[in-house]
């Protein structure tokens, strides 16, 4: 492989370009179609008027992003497929979406699912995807060799653009773009396979590997992954994106009806469903191309986040066009991911922070919701630029999700749940949830989990070349795990590790967090009479919301129904 190998070319950027043009074409042509749009409401939320099919594809682009595309694989790369196992959190998550909070959130028709007290958590929950976009996106850039700066700005600006023009914009584009997302995916997948041969290879490949690692029943809570951290830590994590975080709420009351909004719900499973399968054979296939000789250990690239990207433009620089595929649908993800991002904050200040407190009519509020898109996009610039400084300080933002997300969810499934919660309740478990999620966390940057715990597959190098006419430089010095915090020269380390308290699974923080929240709720509301309040019926969960509810009252029907026919025919032959 060349020197140049690792440089798009003229095609790839003409790939790039159509991909933005086209995005803000799609800005443009709704902007036009609804210029008419006369409220903030509708701004948000799209008028109520969309189908179950493009909600269902926009919450699935909205988290196809550049860390699914990018880290995934890579994380299938050094742990083995039994990541796969997230798959049964998607759905576990969903149906409790779907029975608890989905009802109560079209029901009521909010905008916005924070309240001013919690309106921080949200802020901080949203500026961490755009940080963490931000910083895959600078990966991929330097990747290729194309210019940071000059790709952070003409992504945030597409999305800014078309966020800022109308807000149902950035469903209907993700409906466009998931294709070219799983475009990409496929390209690499495809290329894969046939330079080794068939998928049959690749998957052996990945079993005397050690990959094919799905029988892992440990139920310690220390380990990284097994059945148990990736099935309860996960669907405690994908419950507070989708019971909590406020770019889901906005899709869900965007559908014309409760019944499109549950149906697309179930739909997105699927989507989330082919995008971990993705991922996982997109780890595999890099396994298979570099068992023998590990770029990141042989210092060819310098994040694990790299080795994807690596790997396109390995196999796939002699076919021009499609390295410019995968980093589009790269840049397609950043784009969906900064978008919604964009969307939610404007609709978190519109609905929590200017309504309440300045009396405005509805058009100077739908001026002030697209100017506030402007804004959080100048903003995003600025978050992505400094994500691509942080270096491995992104790995203390990447916990900023998991600490706030399981407090949140904790919160808002004791706010539909227990109508004896009060406000002191509610606001104690949150604060409290949070530290402990927060104590976690610190204590997992300070005492990170020892091999035997996070247990890394092994990666090789002797198959590496080292002639002297390489055209990579194989002297760099082998990357290590990054750690926020390193002992000073002379400091016995083995009597630091003797003391150390090893945090749990990553997975967990958001576990944790979540049951302190509900625990220390119920226990401060039942001290200060929340047992004496009375509640608005509207804001909780009746049993006639629910799915199960009415499946289980037809079946119940049916059952009496069939009893009473075979009575009836018991009772004639006799």
């Amino acid at each position: 492989m060349s020197g140049d190998a690792h440089l798009l070319v003229a095609a790839d950027y003409v790939v790039f370009a159509v991909v933005l043009l086209l995005s803000a074409a799609v800005g443009f042509y709704y902007a036009w179609r609804s210029r008419r749009q006369g409220n903030s409401r509708d701004f948000l939320t799209g008028g109520r008027k969309l189908n179950a099919l493009a909600v269902s594809m926009s919450l699935t682009a909205s988290y196809i992003s550049s860390v699914t595309v990018l880290s995934n694989p890579a994380e299938v790369y050094r742990y083995g497929a039994i990541f796969g196992y997230l798959s049964i959190s998607y759905v576990i998550a969903v149906v409790y979406t779907s029975e608890v909070f989905l009802p109560v959130f079209y029901r009521l028709a909010i905008n916005s699912t924070y309240e001013v007290t919690v309106v921080l958590f949200s802020t901080l929950f949203l500026l961490y995807f755009k940080l963490l976009a931000g910083l895959h996106l600078s990966v991929s850039v330097q990747m290729t060799g194309m210019n940071l700066w000059g790709g952070i700005i003409s992504t945030a600006t597409v999305c800014t653009l078309y966020c800022a023009l109308v807000s149902k914009t950035f469903i209907t584009y993700d409906t466009h773009t998931i294709g070219i997302m799983f475009a990409g995916y496929m390209s690499v997948i495809i290329k894969c396979v046939i330079l080794k041969g068939g998928i049959s290879t690749i998957l052996s490949d990945a079993q005397e590997g050690g990959r094919i690692n799905f029988v892992d029943f440990d139920i310690n809570p220390l380990r990284r992954h097994t059945f148990w951290t990736l099935v309860i830590g996960g669907t405690v994590g994908w419950s507070a994106v989708y019971g909590t975080y406020q770019p889901q709420v906005q899709r869900y009351n965007s559908c014309k009806s409760i019944k499109h909004a549950r149906l697309a719900l179930f739909i997105n499973v699927l989507g989330l469903a082919c995008t971990l399968t993705s991922s996982v054979i997109s780890g595999l296939c890099l396994y298979s191309f570099y068992k023998n000789c590990d770029p990141w250990k042989a210092g060819q690239v310098s994040s694990p986040d790299q080795l994807l990207p690596y790997l396109v433009m390995d196999i796939l620089a002699d076919h021009q066009g499609l390295p410019g595929l995968f980093f589009a649908a790269v840049y397609c993800a950043s784009l969906s991911t900064v978008s919604t991002s964009i969307n939610a904050m404007a609709a978190v200040t519109t609905e929590d922070l200017i309504k309440p407190r300045i009396k405005l009519s509805e058009k100077k509020l739908l001026l002030i919701s697209k100017g506030l898109s402007v804004f959080f996009g100048i903003v995003c610039v600025a978050m992505a630029g400094l994500a691509s400084l942080m270096g491995h300080m992104m790995q203390a933002v990447s916990i900023i999700g998991g600490v706030t997300g399981g407090p949140l969810l904790g919160l808002f499934s004791l706010g539909v749940l227990c109508p004896f919660v009060n406000s002191k309740g509610g606001l104690c478990g949150l604060v409290t949830g949070l530290a402990a999620a927060v104590s976690v966390s610190i204590i997992g940057m300070i005492s990170p989990s020892p091999p035997e715990m996070t247990r890394p597959l092994f990666l090789s190098t002797e198959g590496c070349n080292f002639t002297t006419g390489s055209s990579f430089n194989w002297t760099t010095p082998l990357p290590t795990e990054p750690s926020l915090f390193t002992t000073t020269p002379g400091q016995n380390t083995d009597d630091i590790h003797a003391v150390q308290w090893h945090s749990p699974s990553y997975l967990y923080f958001c576990v944790i967090g979540g049951l302190t929240s509900v625990i220390v709720g119920i226990i401060i509301s039942l001290l200060t009479g929340g047992l004496r309040e009375t509640v608005d019926p509207r804001l909780m969960l009746m049993k006639e919301d629910t799915l199960s509810y009415h499946l289980f009252k037809r079946l119940k029907n049916f059952t009496t129904k069939l009893n009473e026919t075979k009575g009836t025919e018991l009772s004639a032959r006799q």
